[in-house]
C-alpha cells in the first residue's frame, strides 16, 4: 500500500439518509492523512432550520464545501471522495475549481446515465425519489421517529448488498438525527432541487476512480458506457458484492481506491 502522508487531506462527502459516520472505518485506515468529512446543510446532524431551495442543489453544496477548503499544505495532495448525493456533490465541486484536487474517488450517478432511469420498468426501483418531491412525504414522515425508523430501515436492506448486515451499523444515530422536526423534510429538499442525471456539463478532468458496486439496485453496471464522455481520466473498478452504501459495506475498496490515487500522483 502507497503511504499516505499527514500532509495529504481526504474529503469524503455522505450520502443520503447518512452521516459523517457513514465513513468511520474509511477515515480510519487513512490515517496519518488529513480526512475532512464535511457537514453537508440540511442533512441529519447538521440539520438546523428550513433549508432553501436554492441552497440544495449539489453546486450550493460544492460551493460551501470549497469555501470551507484551506490551502493545502505545501507538498500535499488532496483527494475528494463521494457516495451517492455525496458523489454528485464531489462531481460538482470538481467542476466549479478542478485546480484544488488531485484525484477523486465517486460511485454513480453521473450525467452519463441520462433518462434512463426515467424508464417505466424501473419506476419500482426509483419511485422513492417521485415520493420524496411530494408534500406528502413530509407529510408522513417528517417529525415522526416511528416512522423515519421504518423508511430508512426500508431502504438499507433495499439498497445494500447481500452480504451487508441487516440493519445500517449506526442505525440509532441515523434515526435520532433525521427523526428531528423538520430534518426530513429539509434532507429531501435536494430532490426538488436536483432532478435527473442527464446535462450537458464539461468533463473532469481530474484523475478519477469511479466505483461501481456489481449489486447496486438503483444503477447497474451496464450504465457505466458512458463514463469516457463525462471524465478525462476515469479507471472503473466494479466492487463485486456490494449494493449501493459503499463506504459502509466495503469501505475497504474506497481506501484501495484512494492510495490508488496517491500511487499514481507520485509516478
Amino acid at each position: 500500500m502507497s503511504e499516505l502522508s499527514a500532509d495529504d487531506r481526504v474529503i469524503l462527502v455522505h450520502g443520503w439518509p447518512g452521516l459523517p459516520s457513514d465513513y468511520d472505518a474509511v477515515r480510519d485506515a487513512l490515517q496519518p492523512a488529513t480526512t475532512i468529512v464535511p457537514d453537508l446543510r440540511g442533512f441529519g446532524a447538521a440539520f438546523a432550520g428550513e433549508l432553501p431551495l436554492a441552497e440544495a442543489t449539489a453546486e450550493a453544496h460544492a460551493r460551501r464545501l470549497l469555501d470551507g477548503l484551506a490551502d493545502p499544505a505545501s507538498g500535499g495532495r488532496t483527494i475528494i471522495a463521494g457516495y451517492d448525493i455525496g458523489s454528485r456533490i464531489a462531481q460538482a465541486a470538481l467542476r466549479l475549481d478542478p485546480s484544488r484536487f488531485d484525484g477523486a474517488v465517486l460511485t454513480p450517478a453521473y450525467p452519463g446515465i441520462g433518462d434512463r432511469a426515467t424508464a417505466p420498468s424501473l419506476a419500482p426501483t426509483f419511485w422513492y425519489q417521485h415520493f420524496q418531491r411530494e408534500p406528502v412525504a413530509a407529510e408522513l414522515i417528517d417529525g415522526r421517529p416511528d416512522a423515519v425508523a421504518s423508511y430508512l430501515d426500508y431502504l438499507w436492506r433495499t439498497w445494500s448488498g447481500a452480504a451487508a448486515p441487516q440493519r445500517h451499523p449506526q442505525r440509532e444515530e441515523l434515526i435520532a438525527a433525521y427523526s428531528r422536526p423538520g430534518a426530513f423534510a429539509a434532507s429531501i429538499q435536494w430532490y426538488l432541487a436536483n432532478r435527473g442525471y442527464a446535462g450537458e456539463l464539461p468533463p473532469i478532468e481530474t484523475p478519477t476512480v469511479m466505483l461501481w458496486p456489481t449489486e447496486d439496485p438503483l444503477f447497474p453496471i451496464e450504465w457505466a458506457d458512458r463514463l469516457d464522455d463525462h471524465f478525462s481520466r476515469v479507471s472503473l473498478h466494479p466492487v463485486v458484492g456490494s449494493g449501493h452504501l459503499l463506504p459502509i459495506e466495503a469501505p475497504a475498496a474506497f481506501v484501495s481506491a484512494i492510495r490508488s490515487l496517491v500511487v499514481a500522483s507520485e509516478r
